[in-house]
Order: C-alpha cells, then structure tokens, then sequence
C-alpha cells in the first residue's frame, strides 16, 4: 500500500487498534502499535524499526524501537484478543500446525543456531518459529506462536540467553511439544477446537499424534510412505498358557509394512477421483483411496498399553486410524500419505480437502514475509520477537478482515519458493557459507 492508502485506513485501524491492543495500559504503547501496522502495511523493501519510521509522518524510530524491543506490554493477550476476533470471523474449517525460518547472518539474535533453514533449503544459520493458523479454504490467520530454541541454547549459563533476555524456564523443546503447548492454549481461551492438520515433520511422530487422541482432538496429518503398519484385519494372537510364569502378552505374529506397500496391493483401481477445491487455473483433482490401517512400532505400542492401565492389562490390539493416499494419474506409485482419527465413514471428499488445506499457510507465510516483514525484525531479544510476530500477526489480520490478505508482495518464483530476505544488518556476515543439508 503506498501512504494514501495506508492513510485512507487510519479510522477503521484505529478502532481495530483499539480492540486488540485493549489490554495495553498506555495510551503511548496503542499509540506505537498503531504506528507500527501502518509501517508494516506501508509500501518498502525493508520493514525494520528505521526504514518504517523514515516513511511514516509521524515515525518516530527510537519510540518504535522502544515499542517493540524494550517494553514490557504482553502479547499473550494481544494474541488471544485476534485468535477471537479472527476465528469467529472466518468459522475455520481447521486448525494447522508449520513452522518457518527467519534466516539470520550473525548467531547473535535469540535462539538462532545452525539449523535446518526451510527458506534457504538447506542448514544455516536461523531463528524458527511454530505457528498455528486458523483455516478456511479461502482465507486464514496465525492464532498462535512459539520461538524454537535449539539444543545449543539450553545451557543455564549460556552468556546469551542473559543478553538476549531468554526466561530462565524456558529451554529446548521438540517442535511437536510446542506446537501441542499452543494448540492447549487456545482451548484454554475457549476456542472451539477444529481438525488438526500438519505436514510429516509433525504427524510422522507417534507421540505427537497420541497427544493430540488423548486431548480428544481431530486430526489428519501427513507421514511418510515408509511408515509401518497391520492391515485394519490383522488380529494379535497369544500362545496357549502353559500354567506356569506370567502369561505371554498377545502380539501380531506378521511382520508389519510399510503403508506405500498397503497402499499398492489394493491396486489402481481402488483409487477414484476426487475435486477438493477450485485453483487459479481450474478444478484441483487427483485420484485417492481411504483405508483402515493399524500403525505399528514400539511407540505405538507403548501408548496403547498405557491407555489401556499399563501391560497387564492390554489386550494387544493397536488402535485403527484411516489412512488417505495419493496415487496421481501418470504416476507409478502412490505420492502423498496421510493419517486421520476422523471416523471411518467421514466422506472421502472432506477427507482429500482438510489434507489438502495446508497451502493456506504457505500462502499465509509468504504474504507476512514479503508483503508484512515478518523476517524482518532486526533486534535480538525474546521479548522482541514475540512482541514484532504478534504486530505482523494484527496487520494480517486486519487486512484479511478487510479482505485484502495479508500483504502485497511479490508472488513466488516458478519454483515455489520465495527468494531469501537479505542478511540482516544488526548482525555480521559469518565468515563461511554453510555446509549443504545432507
């Protein structure tokens, strides 16, 4: 948006404002918040602290920087005022777990480490973020984030967590165990819970997916074809008992598969077209297949026993879950995989489009990115982050409300993945490239 734009908004901002930064105490704190959205929105390459200020009327960069690095106001409510606003707004049809990078050319910001970067395809140095949206087939919105703070940043007497302001209680956890930490929020706010989506670095994990059963919520999320699993009609068996010692626990006595070769038994024809959604360029189909499967492995194992009060007193049975597979015409093998709790009878269709619905978030994350400076943020601060995701958080909301999206950047190249961000400026260059992802 060029600054007439951008001006033309201030009354409807305002009382956006207003509403979602209720819980800030100071008229000054609303002040900046507002002033910081409209630097987001604002047309420019970079959307840190200085070059914002520079082209708003009323910037001021030291009370901006101040906003958002220094001051103590809490985005928890912030966050929690939009996740309300937004979901009764857009009735989402999911709830979808991914995460992104924030490249980084300097170690020096919190929780940055040599890790896999997703905007640069391949290990360096970043920040990652865990995000849940709500979801519909035509718009979204993030309700929730947490910082990923690696391995290396867990030492209590790490010179950098003082200087980067990292709470003392908080240290490294998977992404997974975030991502339930959020999803258990929000039900905390009242939110009513939707189906979980996530791709396979969440839903490839056994635990994660146990989580999200004992919490009673709904989930359909990728895994890989090399997962194992009985087929839904495998029964365990226990050898008769011979009177003496603990009777032997009944177990499958065929070797689980993996769910590609499931899959390609049922043969081509047990695959049929599905249409989940229109795109750009018209009908979005392929052709899938839904079937009952019990996944296998200790894991597995281990959570049914422990459902069921321990070993003793498990009968063996692993629990059903359906299994939805892509198999592409002009493909020889299946493509894509997924594993639900959704009841067996759920139709196909809704099946295909709630797996299918994650693009949203790619496209929520490229709008906050190029059109928003989410990855922008030049400080180095735990308190700042958080406070600058949830200020790029409110102006995508407040642009999808008014149905414009979440920013106007450029689109994304053939390829599909957006161009890396510029090194940022507050940190020096790292005196080597890194290594390849292996």
């Amino acid at each position: 948006m060029d600054l007439g734009e951008v001006e033309a908004l201030r009354a409807d901002l305002g009382d956006f404002v207003a509403e979602v930064f209720a819980s800030l105490a100071r008229k000054d704190q609303r002040r900046q918040g507002d002033c910081y959205l409209r630097g987001l929105m604002l047309d420019g390459r970079r959307k840190s602290v200085q070059p914002m200020a520079e082209r708003l009327p009323d910037g001021n960069m030291q009370a901006l920087q101040q906003f958002v690095s220094q001051s103590p106001w809490d985005h928890i409510p912030v966050l929690r005022q939009i996740a309300a606003k937004m979901t009764a707004a857009l009735a989402p049809a999911a709830w979808v777990i991914d995460d992104t990078s924030f490249p980084k050319a300097g170690d020096q910001s919190v929780a940055t480490s040599r890790q896999y970067c997703g905007a640069l395809g391949k290990r360096s140095l970043c920040q990652v973020g865990v995000s849940v949206h709500a979801v519909t087939d035509k718009a979204s919105s993030p309700l929730s984030w947490r910082l990923f703070v690696p391995p290396d940043w867990d030492g209590r007497e790490d010179p950098r967590r003082e200087r980067t302001g990292l709470p003392e209680e908080i240290g490294h956890v998977e992404k997974w165990r975030l991502a339930i930490d959020a999803l258990d929020e929000l039900v905390s706010w009242g939110l009513a819970p939707q189906v979980v989506v996530a791709d396979a670095g969440y839903g490839q994990s056994a635990a994660f997916r146990h989580a999200l059963r004992s919490r009673e919520l709904d989930y359909i999320v990728a895994v890989r074809g090399d997962e194992t699993a009985h087929p839904f009609d495998a029964e365990p068996v226990a050898p008769a008992y011979g009177g003496a010692g603990r009777r032997t626990l009944p177990r499958y006595r065929t070797d689980s598969v993996s769910l590609r070769e499931l899959a390609t038994a049922g043969g081509r024809r047990a695959f049929r077209q599905v249409t989940w959604r229109q795109g750009s360029r018209g009908a979005m189909r392929s052709r899938f297949w839904a079937l009952q499967v019990r996944p296998a492995g200790k894991i597995p194992r281990a959570f049914a026993a422990a459902d069921a009060g321990g070993s003793a007193a498990w009968d063996g049975v692993l629990p059903v879950e359906t299994l939805l597979v892509e198999w592409p015409p002009g493909e020889s093998t299946p493509t894509e995989y997924w594993l639900t709790n959704l009841p067996p009878d759920t139709a196909i269709r809704r099946l295909v489009r709630l797996a299918k619905i994650r693009w949203r978030i790619e496209h929520d994350y490229r709008e906050m990115k190029h059109g928003l400076g989410l990855d922008h943020f030049e400080g180095r601060t735990w308190r700042g982050w958080h406070h600058h995701v949830t200020l790029v958080t409110a102006a995508h909301a407040f642009l999808t409300l008014r149905g414009g999206g979440g920013g106007r950047g450029p689109p994304p190249p053939p390829g599909g993945r957006p161009p890396p961000p510029p090194p940022h400026p507050h940190t020096p260059p790292h005196a080597a490239p890194p290594p390849p992802h292996p």
